[in-house]
């Protein structure tokens, strides 16, 4: 079981409470900042502006939105780095343990959740680009592009792979040795999740309605964790997610504003967009999967209790003599 596998190490309720804070608040917000925080700072006194930090769209003004872009990913890899750190050294716990339930990590898993959610987005972006090309602006340039692509290729999947080891990873193993079962984890990391989100200017543009789709995504997430006893479907999921989007389309009103091939040039409103992927395609998505993967009892593994391996021999090795 996948929650379990932090019985392997040290799993005090106190030591998961601290991670958190020492990994999410000052590894990534405050050292992971500082790159940036400094780059703004340079462009302050170059230009005498004060920058209102909370802006997006005055920070993406400053720099070429690929240099804008370099600089935010980095807390993500600054605090990626962290987590692991600090799962070795305070919890004792290996890199696998952290990832899976199975021996080594399924890296056909991840590739078989990103190609498919890749060829999803991919074809979705094209339909939309068909029907309503009014909406869009072509915005390709070929040496900016590159550029983007090398950046998104390499440091996206570690701003992905940080969320999901710390949500569906990290968190979802330390709520679930305190907790004793499941359903408490699913529920805590999926809006923890959705509400890390309410900050960005997609919030601000469009309305807390698309918390719906911020929400939904960590359940979604959360569902075929626990189902598929691992993290690898989540962690291809959402780096196909943010890669190919990032290198597809931008908008003005967008947490990643990128050299992208499309401008999304229509006003963004609260519509199908936000619910059907929540509603009909992670549904679709879900049955795909459980048919591949052979998923079954749903309700134990979603909701069910978590149980220390070692006890449980104990228990059970009794029970026999």
């Amino acid at each position: 079981m996948y929650i379990a596998q932090a019985y392997k190490g040290l799993h005090e309720g106190w030591k998961y409470a601290i991670g958190f804070i020492v990994v999410f608040f000052v590894a990534a917000q405050l050292i992971g900042a500082i790159p940036l925080m400094g780059a703004i700072a340079y462009k302050t006194i170059q230009t005498g502006e004060m920058i209102n930090m909370s802006d997006m769209s005055a920070i993406y003004t400053l720099f070429d939105p690929n240099a804008t872009l370099f600089l935010m990913l980095i807390p993500f890899v600054v605090g990626l780095i962290a987590l692991f750190l600090w799962t070795k050294f305070l919890h004792k716990l290996d890199f696998t343990s952290l990832t899976t339930s199975r021996k080594k990590i399924d890296w056909k898993r991840v590739g078989f959740a990103f190609s498919l959610w890749a060829m999803v987005t991919i074809v979705l972006t094209v339909v939309d680009y068909k029907l309503s090309p009014e909406n869009y602006e072509w915005n390709f340039d070929l040496n900016k592009f590159a550029i983007l692509t090398i950046i998104g290729i390499v440091l996206i999947p570690l701003q992905t792979s940080f969320e999901e080891y710390l949500f569906r990873g990290y968190l979802m193993q330390g709520l679930g040795v305190v907790t004793k079962n499941r359903w408490f984890p699913l529920v805590m990391t999926s809006l923890v999740f959705g509400l890390m989100h309410i900050a960005n200017p997609e919030v601000e543009k469009i309305g807390y309605i698309i918390m719906v789709y911020y929400i939904g995504t960590g359940f979604f997430l959360g569902i075929i964790t626990l189902m598929d006893e691992g993290i690898e479907l989540a962690l291809g999921f959402h780096a196909a997610n943010n890669l190919v989007t990032a290198l597809l389309v931008t908008a003005n009103w967008t947490a990643f504003q990128t050299n992208s091939i499309l401008k999304d040039m229509s006003e963004p409103a609260a519509g199908y967009d936000v619910l059907v992927p929540v509603l009909v395609i992670f549904p679709i998505l879900l049955f795909i999967f459980s048919k591949k993967y052979k998923w079954n009892n749903w309700t134990d593994k979603l909701t069910g209790k978590v149980v220390d391996p070692s006890s449980h021999d104990i228990i059970s090795n009794t029970g026999n003599v």
